[in-house]
Order: structure tokens, then sequence, then C-alpha cells
């Protein structure tokens, strides 16, 4: 298999353990229920982990534009469906200039070898 492509299996599983880390965080609240807050802490230390082996073929400020970049844009989407949370204009704005951001440094970027 491909390195880039197991790079990009691994950052594409940081994120989505990312924002169900984050999801967790919020259904913890405040670390006062155990069973989220334990799910919540093993989430984000094997984001952690996917995020490092990714870095072994991608950049770590393409890798961690990339993971925050989408983190937000997904975390901001569970929470106005999931939670029912409001996104003005500007926010949708600045979530679509998040997507064109990683867009244009995947398709367009010499740093990472596709």
């Amino acid at each position: 298999m491909s390195p880039v492509l197991i790079a990009y299996g691994a950052l594409a599983l940081a994120i989505a353990l990312e924002v169900l880390g984050t999801t967790l965080l919020h259904q913890s609240e405040q670390f006062t229920r155990p069973v989220p807050t334990a799910i919540m802490l093993v989430c984000y230390v094997t984001s952690l982990f996917f995020l490092s082996v990714s870095l072994k073929t991608i950049p770590v400020g393409i890798a961690y534009g990339i993971w925050s970049g989408l983190g937000i844009v997904l975390i901001s989407t569970v929470g106005y469906v999931v939670f029912r949370q409001v996104l003005d204009t500007p926010a949708i704005l600045g979530l679509g200039l998040i997507i064109a951001g990683v867009a244009v440094i995947n398709v367009f970027s010499k740093s990472i070898q596709h």
C-alpha cells in the first residue's frame, strides 16, 4: 500500500476520532459523567497517535492544518445537527473558507507528494 494512502487514512481516522472525542467532551458535562469522559480521553489519545502516523509522510503544518480545519467543520456540523446549535451566516462563511483552504492545500500544494 502507498505511504501517502496510509498517511491520509491515518489522518482521516485521527480527524474522525477527534470529532468523536469533542462530541463526547460535550456529553461529559464538565467531566461529571465517567463513561463519556473515559471514551473521550481514549478518542483524543488515539486521534493524536494516528495524527503522528500521518506525520511520517505529510509535513506537520499541512497535516495539522487539515486535521484542525476539517475537525472544526465536522464538529460544527455535529453541533448543528445533533445539539441544535445555530450557525449564523458569518460562521457558515468562515467554515466554507476553511473547507476551501483544505482543498487548496490538497489540490495545489507541492508540499504533499500525491
